[in-house]
């Protein structure tokens, strides 16, 4: 357990903000590629997928109750090996309203949901660019999910942002993420449709000045990457502003980024990227093609990001 130690200790939370302790799944780590340990703080979440004895887990709660410089309140184990992913209490008791702090702003968790707890840690520096940059802009949030870039837009003072999920319950938790956070939902609307389906609806609010796309890396028929990029893609000109931007997610390890590089290259060849980003040192990834990519793109003349990564 040195190893999971050693790579703790580089990652402890700073100002009770949420962090990944240690991140196995980018194969840095021989023997710990199916863990995961991030801090809500004072909850700690250990993922697993790959099953491990009750005593190995016994071990690792220890170190986390030493190694942490203020004791978690609750540890929770969700394994995702199994067929229906579970949740297990390992230490302590959770608060009754557990959130993520990330760079002053709320973001509620469902830690009682063993898939997706409704918040991503690797998505900080998306949510940061659009911070930076959503100043006077109407925003365009596809695949929403619970609405955390819709909450770093209003922050950093978007006019206006729409947010488009087929959840209807992730949205309404993105409501109260932006309620949290004491945001004007008068600048804020939520649609509960399916993207292809509601070009139309999306047409007439048109033209936004930034257009976020976060999809899953596959939800059904509804999106598959492979088959759903190229189509959205296409359609991304009805909807962008001629001096827009578009920050584009691609968080399917079996894709390379040039994936989507190459297909805006090859549809879109009048818009110019400007910046891809990765998650950061939180997740270390032995072969950086496999990792979470953020792709930057712009029409005009829209500045180079003030940070680059």
């Amino acid at each position: 357990m040195e190893t999971i130690r050693n790579e703790i200790i580089k990652h402890l939370p700073k100002a009770q903000e949420a962090r990944r302790l240690f991140h196995g799944r980018g194969h840095c780590f021989p023997g710990y590629t199916d863990l995961l340990i991030d801090i809500f703080p004072p909850v700690v979440l250990i993922t697993l997928y790959q099953p491990k004895p009750q005593e190995w887990l016994r071990h690792l709660v220890q170190l986390l109750r030493d190694t942490l410089p203020q004791p978690p309140d609750a540890i929770l184990l969700q394994e995702r090996q199994r067929t229906a992913p579970t949740s297990q209490l390992l230490y302590g008791t959770l608060p009754e309203q557990p959130v993520a702090l990330e760079a002053g702003l709320q973001y509620r968790l469902r830690l009682e949901n063993a898939q997706n707890i409704g918040f991503f840690l690797d998505m900080a520096v998306g949510r940061e660019q659009v911070r930076q940059r959503a100043k006077g802009k109407r925003v365009l949030n596809l695949f929403a999910y619970t609405c955390s870039f819709s909450v770093a837009a209003l922050a950093g003072g978007a006019t206006q942002v729409v947010n488009l999920d087929m959840n209807k319950g992730a949205l309404q938790l993105g409501r109260e993420n932006h309620r949290i956070n004491q945001l004007d939902l008068r600048k804020v609307s939520f649609l509960d449709v399916e993207l292809f389906r509601s070009f139309s609806k999306l047409r007439r609010l048109a033209p936004f000045d930034l257009v976020i796309c976060d999809p899953p890396a596959s939800q059904g028929k509804s999106f598959t990457a492979e088959r759903h990029w190229p189509k959205l893609i296409n359609r991304l000109p009805e909807l962008l502003h001629p001096e827009g931007e578009v920050l584009a997610c691609l968080n399917t390890p079996h894709l390379p980024p040039d994936f989507l590089e190459g297909h805006f290259h090859k549809l879109w060849p009048q818009i110019r990227q400007i910046g891809r980003y990765a998650p950061g040192v939180d997740f270390p990834e032995a072969d950086l093609e496999k990792g979470v990519s953020l792709h930057h793109y712009c029409l005009g003349q829209a500045p180079i990001p003030p940070t680059c990564c």
